[in-house]
């Protein structure tokens, strides 16, 4: 389809969104400062805000049964107490919380939940995942969205968003918004470029492949002054409008955002359940937190499995299966079982999570070749360290990566348990403790397929969001 003819369709189907006020409730946020240290966290309500379009979700799937991410919103009537609405999440502060600097200050972040308007006061709770892995409410706030105090006319947009991939309906769709930060005003075509280019890829891996009609794609950038965003390791300071930057919690190669507030300031503009933010650079990094955003380095030479692979973070939860790379993070005292669907402390064999795919007769734990992959990963990270520590060209490092892959492509190759499922140690960041299905996976290195139980895990979240056509 020609793209003047996408964009006409996409703009029906926004005025035709705005129209339907009727069907489609109003879109809520709540805004709200959550702060603390590794050992207690609290919360306070910044502001209540009804923002410009209307609700994007399909209201007949307003319960989440996936039991995905640390936090929980849930949406209840203030009067009778019953649930209206709710969705599993993550936070930059539950990540934060288990780095060295919460074990010795107080910080605050900016978080934000959405939710459908009702005709009716209600009361948001947000849930956490306690020492036995169950949710318990953490604080709850009475919101009247018809109270005076609720901000209920926003500012003009920044910047319009451009259709990419428009499917249908958005409440019948996945609306994935695809941002821009680092981009000029002369940049906005390589953006609108990029940001089709990583698109289309994702459409080429399963489960997303199978599943491309179920989405809708849009972008919005708004302009900055230099290309790229602020990397403070090398110096670089670029304000932007999102304020995405490099060394996020020390690591050089983790890429977000904590203003939040002025992300949803500009993605309320367009129908959105999901973000990836595009940065104009050519620094491999990225980031993704469930439920929240992800980020991707666009001019890498790995920007394709960046994308998908951050994307698998904030779209279904998914865990890295890595645990080789240096990461800002300490290791928990105790294994309990991850909520992530596509690891697992593995204390109960018989009943492994992904245990449809396991064939009778697979050892559990599923030998490989681990030590011999960890050795050869020591000498690389240092490699991988020297070159960043140098600042050498990033062709230097990309060529690095693609001698890492080829090296434990083959390494796998000769492995017994190659393509079966089953339980292999080491993944969550842990190279004991913790178990990955599949012995190689886009969630583990830089290979190109997701696992089974990625797939699956992915798949049970478009579920969630998109409404299947019907047979005709």
């Amino acid at each position: 389809m020609p793209f003047s003819l996408i964009r006409s369709c996409a703009a029906a189907l926004l005025l035709a969104a705005g129209a339907a006020g009727a069907q489609q409730p109003a879109t809520v946020r709540v805004d709200y400062l959550h702060s603390g240290n590794a050992l207690q966290d609290s919360y306070a309500l910044e502001r209540v805000v009804i923002e410009p379009l209307p609700w994007p979700g399909d209201m007949s799937q307003a319960l989440d049964e996936t039991n995905r991410g640390q936090n929980r919103v849930e949406v209840v009537d203030a009067k009778n107490g019953d649930l209206l609405y709710s969705r599993g999440f993550s936070t930059i502060f539950g990540e934060w919380r288990t780095t060295e600097e919460a074990n010795r200050m107080n910080r605050g972040f900016e978080e934000s939940v959405r939710f459908p308007k009702f005709d009716k006061p209600v009361r948001v709770r947000i849930l956490k995942r306690d020492e036995r892995n169950a949710f318990s409410v953490v604080w709850s706030v009475d919101i009247d969205p018809e109270a005076q105090e609720v901000v209920k006319k926003q500012p003009a947009a920044p910047a319009k968003p451009v259709p990419i991939r428009v499917s249908g309906p958005s409440p019948q769709k996945v609306d994935l918004l695809v941002m821009g930060d680092g981009y000029t005003a002369r940049d906005m075509k390589k953006f609108e470029a990029d940001a089709r280019r990583l698109a289309d890829y994702l459409f080429t891996v399963s489960p997303f492949k199978e599943r491309a009609a179920d989405f809708n794609v849009w972008a919005i950038a708004v302009p900055t002054e230099k290309s790229g965003i602020t990397r403070p390791s090398t110096g670089v300071h670029n304000p932007s409008a999102l304020g995405t930057r490099y060394d996020i919690f020390g690591s050089e190669r983790y890429v977000l955002t904590l203003d939040n507030r002025a992300l949803r300031d500009i993605a309320q503009h367009a129908p959105y359940e999901f973000i990836e933010i595009l940065v104009n650079n050519e620094t491999y990094g990225g980031g993704g937190i469930f439920g929240q955003f992800s980020t991707a380095a666009a001019s890498n030479d790995w920007a394709n499995y960046l994308f998908v692979h951050e994307f698998g973070h904030h779209f279904a939860g998914l865990a890295d299966e890595y645990y080789t790379s240096p990461v800002a993070y300490q290791a928990g005292a105790t294994r309990i079982e991850p909520w992530e669907p596509n690891v697992t402390a593995l204390r109960d064999p018989a009943s492994v999570k992904w245990k449809k795919d396991v064939k009778a007769g697979t050892p559990l734990p599923t030998p490989w070749p681990k030590a011999e992959y960890e050795e050869y990963s020591r000498a690389y990270q240092k490699r991988r360290a020297a070159l960043r520590a140098a600042n050498r060209p990033e062709s230097e490092m990309s060529a690095l990566f693609r001698e890492d892959l080829a090296h434990t492509n083959e390494l796998f190759s000769k492995a017994k348990h190659r393509h079966d499922v089953g339980a292999f140690e080491g993944a969550n960041y842990e190279a004991t403790g913790y178990y990955r299905s599949e012995m190689q996976c886009l969630m583990f290195d830089r290979s190109e397929k997701f696992c089974n139980a990625c797939s699956d895990g992915i798949a049970e979240i478009i579920d969630l969001y998109s409404r299947p056509r019907q047979a005709k």
